[in-house]
Protein backbone atom coordinates (compact mmCIF):
# COMPACT_ATOMS: atom_id res chain seq x y z
CA UNK A 1 0.00 0.00 0.00
CA UNK A 2 2.91 2.49 0.84
CA UNK A 3 4.03 1.65 -2.61
CA UNK A 4 1.29 2.73 -4.81
CA UNK A 5 0.48 5.55 -2.42
CA UNK A 6 3.98 6.57 -2.89
CA UNK A 7 3.43 5.74 -6.92
CA UNK A 8 -0.10 7.87 -7.02
CA UNK A 9 1.92 10.44 -5.46
CA UNK A 10 4.83 10.68 -7.69
CA UNK A 11 1.95 10.88 -10.74
CA UNK A 12 -0.21 13.76 -9.16
CA UNK A 13 2.96 15.76 -8.38
CA UNK A 14 4.30 15.66 -11.55
CA UNK A 15 0.87 16.50 -12.59
CA UNK A 16 0.58 19.39 -10.66
CA UNK A 17 3.83 20.54 -11.49
CA UNK A 18 2.52 20.33 -14.78
CA UNK A 19 -0.25 22.68 -14.16
CA UNK A 20 2.30 25.18 -13.24
CA UNK A 21 4.19 25.06 -16.14
CA UNK A 22 0.65 25.17 -18.25
CA UNK A 23 -0.18 28.38 -16.46
CA UNK A 24 3.20 30.25 -16.72
CA UNK A 25 3.72 29.42 -19.64
CA UNK A 26 0.96 29.07 -22.05
CA UNK A 27 -1.71 31.54 -23.01
CA UNK A 28 -5.46 30.91 -24.14
CA UNK A 29 -6.66 29.11 -25.56
CA UNK A 30 -3.40 26.99 -25.30
CA UNK A 31 -3.59 27.08 -21.29
CA UNK A 32 -6.93 26.12 -20.82
CA UNK A 33 -6.41 22.91 -23.28
CA UNK A 34 -3.61 22.14 -21.40
CA UNK A 35 -5.30 22.79 -17.95
CA UNK A 36 -8.17 20.03 -19.25
CA UNK A 37 -6.26 17.46 -20.67
CA UNK A 38 -4.00 17.33 -17.56
CA UNK A 39 -7.32 16.81 -15.10
CA UNK A 40 -8.50 13.99 -17.64
CA UNK A 41 -5.14 12.17 -17.25
CA UNK A 42 -5.32 12.66 -13.63
CA UNK A 43 -8.77 11.42 -13.95
CA UNK A 44 -7.64 8.16 -15.92
CA UNK A 45 -4.76 7.65 -13.49
CA UNK A 46 -7.30 7.79 -10.62
CA UNK A 47 -9.71 5.31 -12.41
CA UNK A 48 -7.11 2.81 -12.99
CA UNK A 49 -5.61 2.70 -9.84
CA UNK A 50 -9.53 2.18 -7.86
CA UNK A 51 -9.71 -0.88 -10.10
CA UNK A 52 -6.07 -1.98 -9.57
CA UNK A 53 -5.33 -1.87 -12.97
CA UNK A 54 -1.51 -0.64 -12.12
CA UNK A 55 0.22 -1.71 -14.99
CA UNK A 56 -1.84 0.86 -16.83
CA UNK A 57 -1.03 3.29 -13.98
CA UNK A 58 2.31 3.70 -15.07
CA UNK A 59 1.85 3.26 -18.50
CA UNK A 60 -0.02 6.84 -18.67
CA UNK A 61 2.45 8.42 -16.06
CA UNK A 62 5.31 7.41 -18.46
CA UNK A 63 4.08 9.03 -21.62
CA UNK A 64 2.56 11.75 -19.57
CA UNK A 65 6.47 12.43 -18.14
CA UNK A 66 7.41 12.05 -21.98
CA UNK A 67 5.11 14.71 -23.58
CA UNK A 68 5.76 17.13 -20.53
CA UNK A 69 8.81 16.76 -20.23
CA UNK A 70 9.66 16.59 -24.23
CA UNK A 71 7.79 20.26 -24.42
CA UNK A 72 9.64 21.48 -21.33
CA UNK A 73 12.86 21.27 -22.83
CA UNK A 74 11.74 23.33 -25.82
CA UNK A 75 11.47 25.98 -24.04
CA UNK A 76 14.29 28.10 -24.25
CA UNK A 77 15.66 31.46 -23.02
CA UNK A 78 17.19 33.99 -24.99
CA UNK A 79 18.58 37.75 -25.36
CA UNK A 80 16.48 38.60 -27.41
CA UNK A 81 13.17 40.04 -26.51
CA UNK A 82 11.28 43.67 -25.60
CA UNK A 83 12.76 44.02 -22.33
CA UNK A 84 11.98 46.65 -19.65
CA UNK A 85 14.33 49.13 -20.18
CA UNK A 86 16.52 48.82 -17.14
CA UNK A 87 16.80 45.62 -17.88
CA UNK A 88 17.16 46.03 -21.51
CA UNK A 89 21.28 45.73 -20.98
CA UNK A 90 23.62 43.32 -19.23
CA UNK A 91 26.82 43.99 -18.48
CA UNK A 92 30.01 42.47 -20.34
CA UNK A 93 33.85 43.39 -20.08
CA UNK A 94 37.13 43.28 -22.22
CA UNK A 95 40.16 43.65 -21.20
CA UNK A 96 42.07 46.54 -22.52
CA UNK A 97 45.68 48.09 -21.80
CA UNK A 98 44.67 49.69 -18.47
CA UNK A 99 42.78 47.13 -17.14
CA UNK A 100 39.02 46.16 -17.96
CA UNK A 101 36.43 47.93 -20.09
CA UNK A 102 32.81 47.41 -19.04
CA UNK A 103 30.11 47.96 -20.43
CA UNK A 104 26.61 48.44 -19.82
CA UNK A 105 27.21 50.25 -16.32
CA UNK A 106 23.54 51.68 -15.43
CA UNK A 107 22.91 55.33 -13.86
CA UNK A 108 19.48 56.09 -14.44
CA UNK A 109 17.80 59.06 -12.57
CA UNK A 110 14.88 57.47 -11.54
CA UNK A 111 11.88 59.72 -10.24
CA UNK A 112 9.34 56.97 -9.29
CA UNK A 113 9.71 53.13 -9.07
CA UNK A 114 8.75 52.84 -12.33
CA UNK A 115 10.09 55.90 -14.29
CA UNK A 116 13.87 57.05 -14.77
CA UNK A 117 15.76 58.93 -17.67
CA UNK A 118 18.01 56.11 -18.80
CA UNK A 119 21.12 56.41 -19.38
CA UNK A 120 24.27 53.98 -19.21
CA UNK A 121 28.44 54.38 -19.58
CA UNK A 122 31.31 52.41 -19.81
CA UNK A 123 34.21 52.86 -17.41
CA UNK A 124 37.89 51.38 -17.40
CA UNK A 125 38.72 49.93 -14.34
CA UNK A 126 41.79 47.81 -12.88
CA UNK A 127 40.36 44.86 -10.31
CA UNK A 128 43.85 45.28 -8.65
CA UNK A 129 42.65 48.58 -7.49
CA UNK A 130 39.74 47.10 -5.71
CA UNK A 131 39.77 49.01 -2.45
CA UNK A 132 36.58 47.61 -0.86
CA UNK A 133 33.50 45.31 -0.77
CA UNK A 134 30.04 45.91 0.52
CA UNK A 135 27.21 43.59 0.62
CA UNK A 136 23.68 45.82 0.19
CA UNK A 137 20.89 44.05 1.50
CA UNK A 138 17.10 45.23 0.92
CA UNK A 139 14.32 44.25 2.40
CA UNK A 140 10.51 44.94 2.30
CA UNK A 141 7.82 43.27 4.56
CA UNK A 142 9.28 40.41 5.46
CA UNK A 143 12.89 40.86 6.85
CA UNK A 144 13.95 37.66 6.22
CA UNK A 145 13.30 38.04 2.35
CA UNK A 146 15.89 40.33 0.68
CA UNK A 147 17.64 41.10 -2.27
CA UNK A 148 21.25 41.21 -2.87
CA UNK A 149 23.63 43.13 -4.21
CA UNK A 150 27.54 43.85 -4.17
CA UNK A 151 29.39 47.14 -4.77
CA UNK A 152 33.04 46.89 -5.12
CA UNK A 153 34.69 50.55 -4.87
CA UNK A 154 37.93 50.98 -6.34
CA UNK A 155 40.80 53.64 -4.86
CA UNK A 156 39.43 56.55 -7.74
CA UNK A 157 36.48 56.19 -5.18
CA UNK A 158 34.38 54.94 -8.24
CA UNK A 159 31.98 52.51 -7.32
CA UNK A 160 30.37 49.43 -9.19
CA UNK A 161 27.23 47.45 -7.66
CA UNK A 162 26.12 43.80 -9.07
CA UNK A 163 22.63 42.63 -9.16
CA UNK A 164 21.38 39.26 -10.18
CA UNK A 165 17.83 40.40 -11.58
CA UNK A 166 14.88 38.81 -13.45
CA UNK A 167 15.14 40.00 -17.09
CA UNK A 168 11.61 41.35 -17.45
CA UNK A 169 10.03 42.07 -20.47
CA UNK A 170 7.27 44.99 -21.40
CA UNK A 171 4.17 44.08 -19.15
CA UNK A 172 5.98 41.58 -17.09
CA UNK A 173 5.53 41.81 -13.17
CA UNK A 174 7.82 39.73 -10.90
CA UNK A 175 5.96 36.45 -9.69
CA UNK A 176 7.17 34.08 -6.89
CA UNK A 177 6.13 31.00 -8.21
CA UNK A 178 6.43 31.87 -12.21
CA UNK A 179 10.50 32.16 -11.06
CA UNK A 180 10.01 28.51 -10.51
CA UNK A 181 8.50 28.09 -14.34
CA UNK A 182 11.10 29.91 -17.08
CA UNK A 183 9.33 32.38 -16.64
CA UNK A 184 12.02 35.15 -16.49
CA UNK A 185 15.47 35.27 -17.88
CA UNK A 186 18.71 36.17 -15.93
CA UNK A 187 20.57 38.99 -15.88
CA UNK A 188 22.98 40.80 -14.28
CA UNK A 189 23.27 44.40 -13.95
CA UNK A 190 26.17 46.45 -13.09
CA UNK A 191 24.42 50.10 -12.20
CA UNK A 192 26.23 53.08 -10.31
CA UNK A 193 25.16 53.20 -6.53
CA UNK A 194 23.38 56.63 -7.68
CA UNK A 195 20.95 54.74 -9.23
CA UNK A 196 20.71 51.21 -7.96
CA UNK A 197 20.97 52.25 -3.61
CA UNK A 198 18.33 55.18 -4.61
CA UNK A 199 15.80 53.39 -6.62
CA UNK A 200 15.55 50.79 -3.46
CA UNK A 201 15.46 53.74 -0.54
CA UNK A 202 13.90 56.52 -2.19
CA UNK A 203 11.65 55.47 -5.06
CA UNK A 204 10.13 51.66 -3.49
CA UNK A 205 10.50 52.54 0.29
CA UNK A 206 12.42 50.02 0.88
CA UNK A 207 15.30 48.84 3.64
CA UNK A 208 18.53 49.15 2.42
CA UNK A 209 21.44 48.05 4.49
CA UNK A 210 25.23 48.43 3.22
CA UNK A 211 27.44 45.69 5.35
CA UNK A 212 31.39 46.03 4.77
CA UNK A 213 32.53 42.47 3.91
CA UNK A 214 36.49 41.91 4.68
CA UNK A 215 38.31 40.50 1.95
CA UNK A 216 42.05 40.17 1.16
CA UNK A 217 42.73 41.96 -2.23
CA UNK A 218 42.97 38.41 -4.03
CA UNK A 219 39.67 38.05 -2.70
CA UNK A 220 38.05 41.12 -3.76
CA UNK A 221 39.83 40.91 -7.39
CA UNK A 222 38.95 37.19 -7.13
CA UNK A 223 35.37 37.72 -6.98
CA UNK A 224 34.76 40.70 -9.01
CA UNK A 225 36.35 38.65 -12.11
CA UNK A 226 33.65 36.27 -10.98
CA UNK A 227 30.75 38.72 -12.03
CA UNK A 228 32.43 39.74 -15.17
CA UNK A 229 32.73 36.12 -16.35
CA UNK A 230 29.02 35.84 -15.21
CA UNK A 231 28.02 38.53 -17.57
CA UNK A 232 30.64 37.65 -20.32
CA UNK A 233 28.42 34.24 -20.15
CA UNK A 234 25.18 35.24 -19.94
CA UNK A 235 25.50 37.92 -23.01
CA UNK A 236 26.80 34.89 -24.49
CA UNK A 237 24.68 31.94 -23.47
CA UNK A 238 21.41 33.46 -22.07
CA UNK A 239 20.04 31.19 -18.83
CA UNK A 240 16.38 31.25 -16.86
CA UNK A 241 16.11 32.66 -13.44
CA UNK A 242 14.66 30.47 -10.83
CA UNK A 243 13.04 31.48 -7.45
CA UNK A 244 14.97 29.10 -5.04
CA UNK A 245 17.82 28.17 -6.86
CA UNK A 246 19.60 30.84 -9.43
CA UNK A 247 18.87 33.79 -7.38
CA UNK A 248 20.24 37.37 -6.52
CA UNK A 249 21.86 35.05 -3.53
CA UNK A 250 22.65 31.56 -4.40
CA UNK A 251 24.67 33.10 -7.68
CA UNK A 252 26.92 35.16 -5.27
CA UNK A 253 27.33 31.89 -2.97
CA UNK A 254 28.65 29.88 -6.01
CA UNK A 255 31.05 32.23 -6.95
CA UNK A 256 32.63 32.68 -3.03
CA UNK A 257 32.56 29.21 -2.95
CA UNK A 258 35.29 29.22 -5.89
CA UNK A 259 37.86 30.86 -3.81
CA UNK A 260 36.67 29.92 -0.27
CA UNK A 261 36.90 26.52 1.41
CA UNK A 262 34.76 28.15 4.30
CA UNK A 263 31.46 28.32 2.19
CA UNK A 264 29.15 25.59 3.65
CA UNK A 265 25.19 25.04 2.63
CA UNK A 266 23.10 26.61 4.97
CA UNK A 267 19.52 27.43 5.37
CA UNK A 268 20.22 31.29 5.42
CA UNK A 269 21.04 30.96 1.51
CA UNK A 270 17.13 30.05 1.41
CA UNK A 271 16.69 33.73 4.32
CA UNK A 272 18.63 35.97 2.71
CA UNK A 273 17.75 38.57 5.69
CA UNK A 274 20.13 36.89 7.60
CA UNK A 275 23.10 36.54 5.91
CA UNK A 276 24.83 38.80 8.13
CA UNK A 277 24.88 36.56 10.91
CA UNK A 278 26.19 34.07 8.28
CA UNK A 279 28.45 35.99 7.07
CA UNK A 280 30.10 37.39 10.50
CA UNK A 281 30.22 33.41 11.77
CA UNK A 282 32.39 33.10 8.65
CA UNK A 283 34.75 35.92 9.92
CA UNK A 284 34.21 38.51 7.02
CA UNK A 285 31.92 40.95 8.86
CA UNK A 286 31.90 43.09 11.65
CA UNK A 287 34.49 40.89 13.55
CA UNK A 288 34.26 41.04 17.21
CA UNK A 289 31.15 43.44 17.22
CA UNK A 290 27.47 42.94 18.36
CA UNK A 291 25.50 42.54 15.83
CA UNK A 292 22.42 44.37 16.60
CA UNK A 293 24.13 47.27 16.87
CA UNK A 294 26.06 46.64 13.32
CA UNK A 295 22.29 46.16 12.01
CA UNK A 296 21.64 49.32 12.98
CA UNK A 297 24.63 50.80 12.02
CA UNK A 298 24.08 49.53 8.44
CA UNK A 299 20.41 50.66 7.63
CA UNK A 300 20.69 53.59 5.51
CA UNK A 301 17.73 55.49 5.37
CA UNK A 302 16.40 57.93 2.58
CA UNK A 303 19.53 59.15 0.25
CA UNK A 304 18.10 62.21 -1.20
CA UNK A 305 18.75 63.80 -4.49
CA UNK A 306 20.84 61.71 -6.92
CA UNK A 307 23.25 64.51 -7.60
CA UNK A 308 25.78 64.60 -10.45
CA UNK A 309 28.83 63.23 -8.46
CA UNK A 310 28.63 59.86 -8.23
CA UNK A 311 31.79 59.68 -6.09
CA UNK A 312 30.15 62.62 -3.18
CA UNK A 313 27.14 60.48 -3.30
CA UNK A 314 28.81 56.82 -2.16
CA UNK A 315 30.99 58.90 0.33
CA UNK A 316 27.69 60.22 1.30
CA UNK A 317 25.68 57.09 1.78
CA UNK A 318 28.78 55.65 4.09
CA UNK A 319 28.99 58.06 6.66
CA UNK A 320 27.59 55.82 9.35
CA UNK A 321 30.11 53.89 9.23
CA UNK A 322 32.55 56.02 8.87
CA UNK A 323 31.93 57.44 12.23
CA UNK A 324 31.24 54.30 14.51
Amino acid sequence: MLGRGLQLTLGFGMLLWAAGAVHFQLKSPFQIAGIVTLCAVALIILVLASRGRWNGVWRWMGLSAIVIFGWWFTITPSNDRDWLVDVSRGVTAEPVPDGLLVRNIRNFDWTSETDATPAWYDATVNPDKIASVDMLLSTWGNPDIAHTMVSFGFDSGEHIVFSIETRKEKGEVYSTFGGLFRLYELTLIAADERDIARLRTDMRGESVSLYPIDLTPEQRKSLFMSYIDFGNKLAAQPSWYNTLTTNCTTVPYFMVGEFSDNITLDRRMMLPGRLPEYLNELGVLAKGQDMAQVRTRARLGQLGPAGTDGMAFSKAMRRAWATP
